[in-house]
């Protein structure tokens, strides 16, 4: 894959899922929670302020960009977290979806390893017809960059469930947001960005 057509591509994806905006809304709503809760001490309350945090994200967006269901997917998966603590009474789960979206999220990677169907093949494979999967080379580093995604999927299940399981609510925020959230995520497409760059540079 040319250079050029590795970054046209990257950029799409990364426009395609919100972009920049989409990345602060996702960490702003757990921070948001976090710190609503350690200063009033309620759940609901902290709740309500993060769901209000991320309509007011939504609106903009769906406002100035159009793009609705960006705005909408947002909002549901910070309603239902919202909705999941504001009916235990239990702040930890505010962050369960976050944990079970984990190991979900590593469960689909490490299948699609299995498979031979590498989910970063898939994705920037895009309108090929799967022809890169004829390409040895090419299909071992589509696996490696999935085993990098899948890395990160382990790393953050293992260390948000106990946390969970244990009722640290600061400390489960504080995973959640990085290791659960965009900023791990962004490092991982970094990271395999730079790898498939490498190799298109060295094939070249």
């Amino acid at each position: 894959m040319k250079l050029a057509l590795l970054t046209e591509k990257s950029l799409s994806l990364f426009a395609a899922v919100g972009g920049w905006r989409t990345v602060a809304e996702g960490v702003a709503s757990r921070v948001v929670f976090l710190i609503a809760y350690l200063v009033t001490d309620q759940v609901s309350t902290a709740s309500l302020i993060a769901v209000g945090g991320v309509v007011v994200f939504a609106g903009i967006r769906a406002f100035t960009d159009r793009k609705y269901w960006q705005a909408a997917i947002g909002l549901v998966i910070v309603g239902a977290s919202a909705l999941l603590a504001g009916s235990t009474g239990r702040a930890v789960d505010f962050y369960l979806p976050a944990v079970l979206m984990q190991a979900a999220g590593g469960a689909v990677f490490l299948l699609s390893i299995a498979v031979r169907l590498p989910l970063i093949g898939l994705v920037l494979g895009r309108g090929e017809r799967l022809d890169w999967r004829r390409d040895p080379p090419r299909r071992r580093r589509y696996q490696l960059c999935t085993g990098i995604f899948l890395a990160k999927y382990v790393l953050a299940t293992a260390v948000l469930v106990p946390l969970y399981l244990a009722g640290l609510v600061t400390p489960l925020g504080i995973a959640a947001t990085l290791l659960g959230g965009a900023p791990a995520a962004g490092v991982c497409a970094y990271l395999c960005w730079r790898f498939l760059r490498a190799r298109s540079a060295l094939a070249r």
